[in-house]
């Protein structure tokens, strides 16, 4: 058996218009019974002026006074009544005696009878005006006095039945009501068109479903890691969660003042801020801030027309450090199988040499090959003890030397364990002087007399490291862009080129330190020279 479903809640547009029709409709109406109600009034008041006018206007006649003092004032009166009537638009008048005997009337079998309604004002000289039912029925009546020489000699009153007063109003409300009608349809029609186009903008949702969307987006603004920054078409920020400003370095969580300010007015780098300002989709682009590594990712948002971007952000920042350390590891297992496919060739070389009798020999060549690496391990360990560094430089000599380039540590290298400072980590030492290393290593290979020199040695307030190469130089139109993210003078490898020393420079910044590349001065040399220097931040022999 199937259930019945229930209907879905009306949307927000819908219920909206329904508010609004109801709104006007009741507004409308009570505007009409109002003006009903006004109009009412009105022309009661206007009926009982035009009877008082009427009346007054038969009490000054000369002819009526003339017409009372004979002894037939009814034959007299009543054809002057009845011209008085069609012509005034009344709809009686009654002439009668001062005691309310009538003279006149509409209705003949009336005259001689008793006035029914109020004559004793009239009879005391005043005019005055009442709504009475009389013989004709309901009506506004005046009544006033006729005088002669100070002296009432008779009593007029003239009236419009109520029945006439409302169809006069029935005519002014049939085109209030015109009016009315069409406003109602008029205003129905405007909210239709406005609501439409709210349909539109909220999709269809009811309140509730917007309310719950918009909780939905708070929740997940401030619970996602990611950044998100979403700008406008003008690429000014539109929104941006506490993950984005996090990542970017741009103001608190919660600071208004960063909504509405343009992307390029927030101080960050020039290569994320063109990134940014580009009207074409970016995908997985690597950029560098001060101190963090970003994947970039923006999407234009449109809808017939340019109406913004998303932009996307992950901090990579540990993983590009952890994929460095992983470089540098592939660089000695490389090392090592090369090592010991020579070392398997030597032993079969002193196997050989035993084999043919010649054993002093066999032992002489075994020697000088234990002699040869002790002497390069003793010399990196004489001149960085400390163990991070000692075991970067022998693994990048042996990667260097597979590649047909001499390492070399300075003699005036002096770098003792426990002298680095607490916050210089082995993870920024590996990303600093790795990254020079294999950089001087490119530079080098293929050169005459390829040789790569490392110097490292701390002074009583700063950490000096520094790498030359025997290759082309720095050219000094490019001395400020090399540490940029992006610029190569070699071809593009699967993993792009030019992160390596923008990635030196970043964790160089992070430590408040200076980095410069300049031409060798040596004479013979010729290539660069890239110098860093650290602070020491805690006193030497305060542990590392």
């Amino acid at each position: 058996m199937r259930l019945p479903t229930l209907p879905r809640p009306r949307s927000l547009a819908g219920q909206l218009f329904a508010m609004q029709a109801v709104l006007i409709a009741v507004v409308v109406a009570g505007y009409a019974l109002f003006t009903y109600v006004s109009d009412q009034r009105q022309a009661e008041d206007a009926a009982a002026r035009q009877a008082t006018a009427v009346a007054r206007s038969i009490a000054d006649s000369p002819s009526v006074r003339t017409a009372i003092r004979t002894t037939d004032p009814s034959g007299r009166l009543e054809p002057y009544a009845l011209k008085v009537m069609r012509d005034a638009d009344v709809d009686f008048v009654t002439i009668m005696s001062p005691s309310g005997i009538r003279w006149t009337h509409p209705d003949r079998r009336q005259i001689g009878r008793r006035f029914l309604g109020t004559i004793a004002p009239a009879q005391q000289g005043r005019t005055f005006t009442e709504t009475y039912t009389g013989t004709l029925g309901s009506s506004v009546r005046a009544v006033t006095p006729v005088t002669d020489h100070g002296r009432i000699i008779g009593l007029v009153s003239a009236g419009i039945t109520v029945q006439t007063i409302s169809a006069r109003v029935q005519d002014q409300l049939t085109a209030l009501l015109g009016v009315a009608g069409g406003v109602l349809l008029l205003a129905a029609v405007g909210t239709y068109v406005i609501n439409a186009r709210l349909r539109r903008h909220t999709h269809g949702m009811n309140a509730t479903e917007l309310s719950h969307m918009h909780d939905y987006h708070q929740a997940a603004l401030h619970a996602v890691r990611e950044g998100l920054l979403m700008l406008d078409a003008q690429y000014r920020v539109a929104l941006i969660n506490d993950g984005g400003r996090e990542l970017l370095g741009v103001g608190d969580a919660g600071d208004p003042d960063l909504i509405g300010r343009s992307v390029a007015g927030l101080g960050l780098p020039a290569p994320l801020t063109g990134a940014l300002l580009s009207s074409e989709p970016r995908v997985d682009e690597v950029h560098l801030t001060a101190s963090r590594v970003l994947v970039v990712n923006t999407s234009p948002v449109s809808g017939g027309e340019r109406r913004g971007t998303v932009v996307t952000l992950r901090d990579v920042t540990e993983l590009q450090s952890l994929m460095g350390e992983l470089d540098s590891e592939r660089g000695f297992t490389q090392a090592l199988r090369s090592q010991a496919h020579e070392a398997a060739n030597r032993l079969h070389t002193v196997v050989s040499l035993i084999e043919l009798g010649r054993a002093e020999e066999a032992v002489e060549f075994a020697t000088a090959e234990l002699e040869l690496a002790q002497a390069l391990t003793d010399q990196v360990v004489a001149a960085v003890s400390e163990p991070v560094l000692a075991a970067l430089l022998l693994g990048k000599t042996a990667q260097a030397n597979e590649r047909g380039v001499e390492l070399v540590v300075s003699p005036d290298s002096r770098l003792d364990d426990g002298l680095l400072p607490l916050e210089l980590s082995a993870r920024d030492l590996v990303t600093i002087l790795g990254n020079l290393i294999d950089n001087a290593v490119d530079a080098a290979q293929g050169t005459a007399g390829a040789r790569v020199t490392v110097t490292a040695y701390a002074s009583a307030a700063e950490v000096v490291l520094r790498v030359s190469d025997t290759g082309p130089g720095v050219d000094p139109a490019h001395a400020g862009l090399v540490f940029q993210r992006g610029f190569s003078t070699k071809p593009a490898g699967p993993g792009g080129r030019g992160l390596g020393l923008a990635l030196v420079r970043q964790a160089v910044n992070r430590h408040q330190g200076t980095l410069t590349a300049v031409e060798s001065d040596e004479e013979g040399e010729g290539g660069a020279v890239f110098e860093v220097r650290l602070p020491l931040r805690t006193a030497p022999g305060g542990g590392g």
